[in-house]
C-alpha cells in the first residue's frame, strides 16, 4: 500500500472517508483513492484562509498531491476540487445513505490497495447526487462491495449446489445464505437476472434496465438481507 512507501509524492483522486481535528489547526483525513485507503494530514486547514479547505469537504471528489514520508501519515501539499456532490446534503435520506456507504468502504478497504473500492463509492455518490434511484443505488453498492470484499453472494446455485433453474422460483434462506427452491418463492428468472446485473455491471448500466415497483422492492429487500459487509 502507498502508506508503506517512504519519500514518495503521489498524485491521486480521492474522497474523504473521515476527518479528525488534530493539533491546533490541522485535520487527519482518511481518503479512499484508486490506490486504496490513505491517511494524510491537511496542515493548517482549519485556519480561515487555508487553500486546502474547499477540497476536503465530505462527498467531494478532489485531486490530491500527497507526500508520503517516514511518519504514520502522509502530508497533503495541495488539493483541488473536481466534483462536489452537493445534492446529497440537501436530502437527509441521501446524506444518511452516503454516510453509511463511506463507513462501510472505510472498514472493508482497510488493508486493500484495490482500486475497486474507489470505483464503487465514485459511482454510488454520483448516482445519489444525480437521481432518484436511491434504493437501486444502495442495492448495487451492497452487491459490489460484497464482491470486492470477498463476500460475493451466490447467484448461480441453490443451497443443494444445483444450478438455478430459470423455470423455477426460489426464496432466500438467511441461515443457509443461499437460494432454496419454493413454488411461491419471491425470486424467479427476472429477479435473478437483475441481481446478476447489479453484481457484474456499472451502476449506470443497471439503472437503465426497466423494473416494476414490485421487482425493485424484492431486489432491495434481498440485498439488505443477504449482504455480509
Amino acid at each position: 500500500m502507498l502508506n508503506n512507501i517512504q519519500n514518495k509524492d503521489v498524485k491521486t483522486m480521492g474522497y474523504v472517508l473521515r476527518r479528525t481535528n488534530y493539533a491546533e489547526a490541522d485535520r487527519i483525513l482518511n481518503l479512499i483513492t484508486p490506490y486504496g485507503k490513505i491517511s494524510a494530514i491537511a496542515k493548517g486547514v482549519r485556519k480561515e484562509k487555508s487553500k486546502l479547505a474547499g477540497g476536503i469537504e465530505m462527498f467531494t471528489l478532489s485531486n490530491y498531491n500527497i507526500h508520503l514520508g517516514r511518519g504514520e501519515f502522509g502530508v497533503i501539499t495541495s488539493v483541488k476540487m473536481q466534483k462536489y456532490h452537493g445534492n446529497i446534503i440537501k436530502n437527509f435520506t441521501k446524506m444518511e445513505l452516503a454516510a453509511m456507504m463511506l463507513k462501510k468502504i472505510s472498514r472493508t478497504a482497510e488493508n486493500s490497495d484495490s482500486s475497486e473500492y474507489f470505483e464503487i463509492i465514485d459511482q454510488s455518490l454520483a448516482s445519489l447526487d444525480m437521481g432518484d434511484d436511491d434504493e437501486l443505488t444502495e442495492s448495487w453498492f451492497l452487491m459490489r462491495l460484497g464482491k470486492a470484499a470477498g463476500e460475493e453472494i451466490n447467484l448461480y446455485r441453490d443451497a443443494d449446489g444445483e444450478k438455478l433453474n430459470p423455470e423455477l422460483r426460489y426464496f432466500w434462506n438467511i441461515g443457509e445464505n443461499s437460494f432454496v427452491l419454493h413454488d411461491n418463492g419471491d425470486f424467479g428468472v427476472n429477479e435473478i437476472k437483475m441481481l446478476r446485473l447489479l453484481l457484474t455491471t456499472d451502476l449506470n448500466v443497471a439503472k437503465r434496465v426497466k423494473t416494476t415497483p414490485e421487482m425493485l422492492q424484492k431486489i432491495v429487500s434481498f440485498t439488505k438481507m443477504a449482504s455480509r459487509v
